[in-house]
């Protein structure tokens, strides 16, 4: 009689294994994790969400029917007009409309995806790069470095955040798109070091870590080799959680005047330009306000997907 094959799943097993005349068929928890995030249908809405934007980052040159700063005659049309007078851009339609100053609408939110995209991802870069290697220390070594770091964060936590963005913004002399970078990683990186340091403190006391440092294995070497990848989770539901942050938060500094440079075309500015004509013509702030929602809810949902999928407690 045949051997019946039987599916068992199993989280150490190697892939291959054959348990006597049994397949096993072996899902890991990285396996788990995928699948528990593709079954989360908002996971998936913000994952079309992201994709659709950073899509519009690639191509924004190929597919932006103008230039981000070329202006026509046509000042403040609606959508779907043409341009009627004598020149290069004769013909064309403004899909979206112009602003006051004849700018097409829909290029300017094409071209204005590329700062905020990279506002966010690039702030939460510098978010990491401060905040992992302070936690990481806080946690492990404890003691007086440990209360330095901790009490300093509690220092730039006692400060309101606007507050403190607009007076770290102010220090530059030139407004660009780094000093936005840099003011938003130095003021977002106090909750993730409070969270890596939570993590290290409970697997610094795990079996494996006390046997490799009894045999000698240097701290460096601890927590980059054991420590960090095992709390690599809780960071990637940081990040994902802290990027709408930072898009929102250059658009708060951008439309108080002191983010980027008017010039820069981001979705901050356009608002800022329009909100002269808030009432007189409501969809130049309304459609970048929705450009930055979306994006800034599709991260959210890829963000508790994450969480959730992570969370050995899910099914």
């Amino acid at each position: 009689m045949a051997a019946e094959t039987t599916n068992i799943s199993h989280p150490v097993l190697n892939p291959s294994t054959r348990i006597g005349k049994e397949q096993v068929t072996v899902t890991t928890p990285n396996q788990l994790a995928l699948r528990r995030f593709r079954r989360n249908k908002l996971a998936m809405v913000g994952c079309a969400l992201v994709g659709f934007w950073v899509f519009i980052f690639i191509t924004a040159d190929v597919l932006a029917p103008f230039g981000p700063n070329e202006q026509t005659s046509e000042l403040n049309k609606p959508p779907f007009s043409v341009v009627t007078e004598e020149g290069p851009f004769m013909g064309r339609t403004h899909i979206l409309g112009t602003d006051n100053l004849g700018r097409d609408m829909l290029t300017r939110i094409m071209h204005g995806a590329r700062v905020s995209l990279s506002v966010g991802f690039i702030a939460q870069s510098v978010v990491i790069l401060i905040g992992v290697p302070l936690g990481l220390m806080a946690g492990y070594f404890g003691g007086i470095a440990d209360q330095f770091i901790m009490r300093f964060g509690e220092v730039m936590n006692s400060f309101p955040d606007l507050l403190l963005l607009i007076t770290l913004a102010n220090v530059f002399e030139q407004r660009s798109v780094w000093a936005v970078f840099l003011v938003l990683g130095v003021t977002g990186w106090v909750t993730m070091s409070r969270v890596v340091r939570a993590q290290v403190l409970q697997i610094k006391q795990m079996d494996y870590v006390t046997g490799a440092r009894s045999i000698g294995a240097r701290p460096g070497w601890l927590m980059r080799r054991h420590i960090l990848p095992n709390i690599t989770g809780p960071i990637i539901v940081l990040v994902t959680l802290g990027i709408p942050g930072a898009i929102l938060a250059e658009a708060t500094l951008t439309f108080l005047g002191v983010g980027v440079d008017p010039s820069t075309v981001t979705w901050g500015t356009m608002v800022e330009n329009a909100r002269q004509g808030i009432f007189s013509y409501p969809g130049q702030i309304l459609m970048p306000a929705l450009a930055i929602a979306s994006l800034a809810l599709g991260m959210t949902f890829i963000g508790d997907g994450v969480r959730d999928a992570l969370d050995p407690k899910s099914k």
